[in-house]
This record gives structure tokens, sequence and C-alpha cells, in this order.
């Protein structure tokens, strides 16, 4: 039941507009209500079934040509039995069934973001339903209902407020600003989401009270609508995902064109149509690297493990990549590079300003810590200025192991903190009662309270210093009290001036004796003629370890955005606190000059170096971050907030702060800080940027094995020799051998230099040019080599002379097997020199992944068992080695190492020239 323009509406207006009253809803017009609109939860979007998600991964390109092989091997061996065709087929629809199980089980992510949101409303509620107060569940309460509020509630569901008592609201969730907003029941001329009668659904009260009427529930409030938003966001796919995706069909296209071109050969030379078929599927299995899928899926699981031990949860696998090729990272505010605390951070008082740190306070420049703290009862302005900010303060403190809890408005909070760490308040509070009190208001924007002690009646007021500085007609400086003359209420006002350029929230401090004790004040008479304490200045402070974090990220060519729902000058200061602005005349752009924008003139500013965006909603920095992505950046969004929400889950990816998100952004979020440290991106960045590396490094491995087991077909067809390799002996190789090698590639450590580097262009192919070189040009054609000269050997040394020999003949088993092997001992001395494409082995270290001796070790093991145990070899179609055949294979693996060594000496040497001539 959304009301048009309800904020601009009288009382008596909004009751008649909601068909209502102040005695609320008759029960029996709540139920018909409830029936009618439904209940105050957000609607669940239907989930897509598990089978459904798990079919997805048994029907993609790659499984879908594998399924397609198969089923012609099943037909074959109905049609032709006894040609091998059962078992091929088994083997590759177990090779599909692995994959999609294995993949699915790793990257199976229940979509939770609607639920978050749905947790979050008020579980309970105060209503007035036919003039009686009601605690109802949040999720009966309907358009119309009235409800009472109090500090510590969550506002249920967007109202417009009927009465309101010193209530203030933290919008933070919504619009990002952690200072409170001050609410009152009066008609308003502004946007609904900044008129101040207005309590949004999710928010919570610090302080005061009120009385709203309901107007709307769930899908239909401002919650509901950032939760539509977030709902109906299609999730695109990752670089990674995009650059594997155009890998598999590359490599496929290539197997299935080289398949058909090699079983019209065997046709054409007169070989039988299954034995030509055995030959086509061969070299198609050949082709296609069987153990990619689950190597990049164990990959990105093993740099998901390392990134959370650096304090960074990954919820998406592919995440993990994304991350390392981040172009631009756009981050708010508010609890992300701050602490989400307001702190006083400077004074001036007793004509000196005195910077603060912990509990201590000096001259500018000269700062003390906390366990040092001045000695404030020398010194009256400073004394006098504590007792003031404690004692005109609603504020209420405790402390937990050195840390202060604050009930009340950070503000006041934050003025308390600082009384507190100099004098002792609760003696203070003894000594004084507070018999009267004005309450702060936005028109007079002070605040006052009358104590009695036993030195007498006084008055303490603090606020905007305007507010102040116009009441004071003295001030007291160097224990003394003096008038306050043109010239010296100047240079206050300056200095007002120069605390709020600095950001600092500024608030003043005064004081007067009163003569005698009264019932009732006069507030014009109360405040006026008053004694000038002083100023404070306060901030939500940057996190100490920001600063050099963003160093880190600029220095690997990452861009910083502050989108903000603060205003452009604190913005701007944090932004310069932090480092993420350097120059003077960085752009701050408002969410109100955004609107006026279009499309090309925003790509135009996003393409500066430095720029901020302030005052916010959750639709401009939906449009900052996919104008962003049209751009062509890879988008990283941080945030804590619900406002954060749709950003989060349009980003690339979206980052979330672990202690101080709310479960929206947590559950929108691809990855969590789980410390909330700006500087966990960092570690995560450059692990992200060694994971890619790395996938790249074992696709070279796992490719130069696809030349050995290629070239021996072409062998058997073009010379009419026996074949040298089965394909069973091809699946044990991708599917064997290669894997646990391979995932310890992928658990490579990050090399020298990678966040010196920029990121990576999203047109630059995981298969370089340089990697098909390397794998199908210089190291695959070692080992064809080394598999085919053994091959030959061993059968010259059994005697043969020429000509076919069958399948069971032990010969060839024999000979199979050494061509087998010799792949398996190449790989090994391949596992080493892959590590890095320009490093020497040497300069790593043979010890420095250990996870390559396990991988190394594993492989040992399955070559053993492929050739000694008797059932595997029956399966397999292999013969047991002896100890000259093992000696016969080792040069060639020596051959490799130092071959690949050479070479990339000679990479080092030629960049080391061009280094020079630069």
């Amino acid at each position: 039941m959304k009301i048009l323009d309800i904020q601009k509406l009288q009382a008596n207006e909004v009751y008649d507009e909601l068909g209502t009253n102040d005695k609320g809803l008759l029960g029996s017009e709540a139920a018909s209500r409830l029936e009618r609109y439904g209940k105050n939860e957000l609607q669940k979007k239907k989930a897509v079934p598990v089978w459904r998600k798990f079919l997805k991964q048994l029907t993609n390109f790659f499984a879908l040509l594998l399924w397609v092989a198969a089923i012609m091997a099943f037909v074959g061996e109905a049609l032709s039995p006894g040609e091998g065709m059962l078992n091929l087929g088994i083997a590759l629809a177990a090779v599909v069934l692995i994959n999609g199980t294995f993949t699915f089980y790793q990257e199976y992510k229940a979509e939770k973001a609607i639920e978050a949101l749905q947790r979050m409303l008020a579980y309970n509620a105060v209503v007035i339903r036919e003039g009686k107060e009601r605690e109802i569940s949040a999720g009966e309460i309907v358009p119309g209902d009235v409800i009472k509020l109090a500090e510590g509630n969550r506002v249920p569901a967007d109202a417009r407020l009927i009465e309101a008592y010193e209530l203030k609201v933290n919008n933070s969730i919504l619009t990002g600003e952690s200072r409170p907003s001050k609410r009152n029941a009066e008609a308003s001329e502004e946007d609904l989401i900044e008129s101040e009668n207005i309590v949004f659904s999710g928010t919570t009260v610090v302080a005061g009270t009120g009385v709203g009427v309901v107007y709307g529930t769930g899908s239909a409030t401002e919650f509901g609508r950032i939760a539509d938003m977030t709902s109906e966001i299609v999730e695109s796919l990752t670089p990674l995902q995009k650059e594997i995706s155009k890998f598999i069909k590359v490599i496929s296209a290539i197997a299935i064109i080289l398949g058909l071109a090699f079983f019209s050969i065997g046709i054409f030379i007169g070989n039988s149509f299954w034995v030509s078929f055995i030959f086509a599927i061969g070299i198609i299995v050949a082709n296609v690297p069987e153990g990619l899928l689950p190597t990049v899926t164990l990959t990105l699981s093993l740099g998901s493990q390392r990134m959370a031990r650096r304090n960074a949860l990954i919820k998406s696998l592919n995440s993990v990549e994304t991350l390392g090729s981040t172009t631009v990272i756009c981050t708010d505010k508010t609890g992300t590079l701050t602490q989400n605390q307001m702190t006083v951070r400077a004074i001036y008082a007793n004509g000196r300003e005195y910077s603060v740190s912990g509990g201590g306070y000096e001259p500018k420049g000269d700062v003390l810590e906390e366990d040092n703290p001045v000695d404030v009862q020398g010194t009256e302005s400073l004394n006098s200025l504590m007792r003031c900010g404690s004692l005109c303060n609603d504020a209420s403190l405790s402390k937990e192991e050195d840390l202060w809890n604050i009930i009340g408005d950070p503000t006041e909070g934050a003025i308390k903190v600082l009384a507190a760490k100099s004098i002792d308040i609760e003696g203070l509070d003894k000594e004084h009662s507070r018999i009267f009190q004005v309450p702060f208001d936005s028109e007079r924007k002070r605040m006052s309270v009358v104590v009695r002690s036993a030195d007498g009646i006084v008055c303490y007021v603090k606020g905007a210093p305007e507010s102040i500085i116009s009441r004071s007609t003295r001030i007291i400086e160097d224990g003394g009290i003096r008038a306050l003359d043109d010239g010296k209420i100047k240079e206050l006002e300056a200095r007002a001036q120069e605390f709020s350029d600095r950001a600092l929230r500024v608030i003043a401090l005064s004081y007067k004796t009163l003569d005698s004790e009264k019932p009732k004040y006069d507030k014009e008479e109360l405040e006026s003629d008053l004694i000038f304490i002083g100023l404070v200045g306060m901030i939500d402070p940057p996190r100490m370890e920001v600063r050099e974090a963003i160093d880190k990220c600029k220095s690997a060519g990452i861009r910083i955005i502050i989108i903000t729902g603060d205003n452009p000058q604190t913005a701007q200061a944090i932004a310069k606190a932090t480092g993420v602005v350097e120059g003077e005349g960085c752009l701050a752009v408002t969410g109100k000059e955004l609107n006026t924008m279009g499309d090309e003139e925003l790509k135009s500013l996003l393409a500066q170096k430095e720029i901020i965006f302030a005052r916010t909603t959750p639709e401009h920095k939906m449009r900052i971050v996919t104008t962003l992505k049209d751009m062509d950046e890879v988008v990283a969004v941080t945030g804590d907030g619900v406002n954060d929400a749709p950003a989060l889950k349009a980003a690339d990816i979206g980052i979330a702060m672990g202690i101080s998100g709310t479960d929206v952004a947590k559950e929108a979020a691809d990855m969590i800080l789980v410390d909330d440290n700006f500087a966990s991106i960092v570690n995560a960045i450059e692990e992200g940027r060694a994971v890619f590396a790395n996938i790249r490094k074992f696709i070279s491995y796992i490719l130069t094995s696809n030349i050995p087991e290629i070239v021996p077909y072409i062998v058997y067809v073009l010379a009419g020799v026996p074949l040298p390799l089965t394909v069973i002996q091809i699946l044990t190789v991708d599917l064997g051998t290669d894997l646990a090698p391979a995932i310890a590639i992928g658990a490579e450590p990050p090399e020298p230099g990678v966040m010196q580097q920029k990121p990576r262009s999203r047109t630059e192919r995981l298969l370089k040019k340089s990697t098909l070189l390397r794998s199908y040009g210089f190291v695959g054609p070692i080992e064809a080599a080394a598999g085919l000269l053994a091959f030959f050997w061993l059968l010259q040394q059994g005697g043969w002379t020429g000509g076919d020999l069958p399948a069971t003949d032990l010969l060839y088993q024999k000979a199979t097997t050494i061509c087998l092997t010799a792949i398996i001992v190449c790989q090994i001395a391949n596992v080493f020199v892959v590590r890095s494409p320009r490093l020497s082995i040497f300069q790593q270290g043979f010890l420095s992944n250990k996870k390559i001796l396990i991988g190394i070790a594993i492989e040992l093991v399955l070559i053993m068992l492929f050739v000694y145990v008797p059932p595997i070899q029956a399966i397999l179609g292999t013969q047991a080695l002896g100890l000259k055949d093992w000696l016969f294979l080792a040069p060639f693996a020596v051959f490799l190492f130092v071959a690949e060594e050479f070479r990339k000496y000679v990479i080092r040497r030629r960049m080391a020239r061009s280094a020079v001539g630069a």
C-alpha cells in the first residue's frame, strides 16, 4: 500500500490515507489486510533443483563430446564384440561421471541472499490494535498498523512517523552512513529516502521513542526493493570460466577434426571400420585433456584454502582467479576503509590545538599514547571541557577487555570516551545530579543540561560551533575567564572551519554558572551569555592497515574508487588519509550529479585516475559497477551493508566484511574478509594471480603429454606398425599419473614480483602461443621420441622384424608398457621444469613446493601398479618391465630436463638484454 509522497502528509492525513487511526486497526481488518498484502516477508526466489545443477555438469560441451564417443563405443561392442569397445565405452563414461561429480561437489553453492534478507527483518514488534498495545510477530504486520518504537528496536516495516521523541535511527545498512539520523514527525518536502519522518524496515533505533503508521511491508519496503534488485541480477561467467570454456572448445574442435581426418585416412588405406573408429577415438581422447576440469577445480579449491589461511574466505571457487585479474576495486568507506566508530581526533582549548590518541592529548604534533595521558587537572580549560563533555551527554559506557561499548549516539559516545580516558566520570556523575535539560534539536543545533553539585549549579551546553560561539560572551583560557572579542570570535570560527575542512565533525562546548535552582528555566535565557570552553573534532577513522594495502594495490595496477553514502568532504578526507587520492584535484561526484549524467559522460569520468562517489544509493552503485564492466574492467566491490548487496552481486567479485558485514552482504558476496582487514584483499589478489599462472603452467604440463599420445596413432596409420599406445593407456596418463603432479603445480607459491605487474587483460588468453609452442613444439616432441624409441627398441629386443601384432601378444603388451612408462618418466622431469616459464628450478629450489614431491611419489606408485599388478595389467594390457628397460628410459628424462633448463636460460638472457636496452 504505497502512498505517493506520504512524507508530505500531515498526521491526520496519514491516518486517512492508510485507513486507520491512533487506536490502530481492528483485528478483523488486520486479518483481511494480511490476506490481501501477504506476510511481512521477502519473496523467495525459486531455487534450481539440485539434480538439475548436477545434470548441468554432465552436459557441458566437453562432457557431450565424451558421451558421444562412449555411446559409439557401446554400439560398436554390440555390432562387433571382442574389439575392446566395451572397456573403452565404460572408461569414457566413467571419465564424464567422475569429472561431473567432482566439479559439482566442489562448486555447489546454495543461493542464500534472499533468506539472509528475510532473517534481518525484525522478528517481533509492538503494535497498537483496537486501542491496545500488542507484541506480535513482525511477519504479521500489515499496512495501516500503528507501531511503537523504542531504543534498541529493529524497525519491522517502512512507516511514517506520527510521534517522535528524541528519536534517532541507524540507517547505515541502507545508506552506508554511520552517523545516526535524527527523526521527527513533521511533514517534509524532501525525497522519501531523505525525509526525517520516515523509518525503514531493518534499520535500528539507537535513541528515543516514536510511533509510526506502516505503509510498506515485505517486498514493498525499501529493504524489499534492494532484495528484488539483488535477486534479479544475472551472474555472468567469470574471466576464468570464459577462458576455460574457450580452451575446451578449441581443443575439442581440434580433436574432432583430427579424429575425423584420421578415421578417413584409416578407411582409405584399407583398415576396417572398427579399427579406424578405435584409431579416431584414440586421436580424440589423446587430444582432449580429460583431467583438466578436476585439476582446475582442485587448484581453485587449494587456492581458496590458502586464501582462507590469509583471512579471505572464498565462497565461489572461480572467484579465486577472478580476484587476481581485478583492475578496479570499488570500495565502501564506512566499515571498510574506516573503523565504523566515531573517535575524537582533535581538541581546541586554551588557545591551542591538541591531537588525541588513545587517552592522551598534547599540543598538535606531539601525540601521547593511552598509557601516558595528560594531567588535565592542572589544565583548567581541558578539565572544564571534559566535565562538560561527560555531563552534557546522554550516552553511557561500559568497558570490556580494554574495549569501550557505547550505548546511545556514537557522537556523544566518542566525547564520553574521551572524558572517560582523562577523568573519573563515575565519580563526576556521583558528585553531580541533572536537574533540568533542553534536548538537542536540529533548529537550535545544541543541547543543554543543568546540574547541581556541592560547588553550585552549572549549565553545560554543547552543539554546533556556530550555535555556541554566537551565544558566548566569554572564554576560559590560561586558567582565567576573559571577554570574547571579535578577533577571538573570528579565530574560533576559523578553527572550527579548519576542523570541518579536515572532515572532522565539530562540536563546541560551553558553560555558565547559575545563581539559583529553578523548577523550570527559559531556554533562551539559559543558553545565552555562555563561557566558551573549546572545540572537539571527531571522525570515523581509517583502519591503520589500509594505507599500506592501497599502496600495494596501486603498485599492482589496480585502481581504487570510493563509493559511499556519506558526504563528499568526509569521503575526500578519508580518501586522502588512506592514499586512495594523492592529488589535490580529486573529483567527488554526488548521487544527484550522477542522475544527470548519460552513460558516455559517466564512462569518461570513470576513466579518470582518481574519482570518488558520495551520497550514493544502491542504484547508483549498481550503475557504476555495470558501467565499469561495460568498459571491460574486472570489477571487485567491497562492502558490509544491505545497501552494498546489489553491487556486490553484480560485480565480477563481491567482497564482504566478515565481522561488521551484514548477513545480506555476506551472502551476496563471492568472498568474505574474515578479519574485516582491507589488507587481506592484497593477499587474496596475490593468491589469485598465482592461481591463474599456475593453471597456465599445469595446462602446459597436461598438453605436453598430448603429443606422445597422438604421434603413436599417426605412426600406426602411416607406417603400418603395431599401435604403440592404446586408448585405455592414454586415459591412465590423462586421468591417472598426470593428475597429482598437475594439482601440485596448482599449489605453486606466487612468483617474485607478481604484485608489481599490471592486471591481466581480458583479451589475454589462457592458452598463449608460447604455451602451445612449448608443449606441442618443444617438450612434447621429446616425449614422443622417447615413447616411440622405447617401443621399437623393446620390440627389436624381443625379436620383432616387422608387421602387425595381436593385442594379446605378450611382446606387444610389454612394448606398449614401455611406451606408456616413457611418457610418465618424461613427465616427471617435465613437472620440475614447468614450475616457472623463466626461472630455473635451481633458483626456485627443488623442495620449495613439497606437494610436487608428493605428486611424483603418487605418479611412481601408479606406474608400478600399472606395470606390476596382474589384475590391472589385465585391464590395461601391460606387462612387467625389467631393470634394463628402466635404465633405457632414464636418459630421455635427463635430456628433457637439460633442454628445457637451457631454453629458459636463453629466455632470461634475452629479457636481461631487453632491460638493459630499455
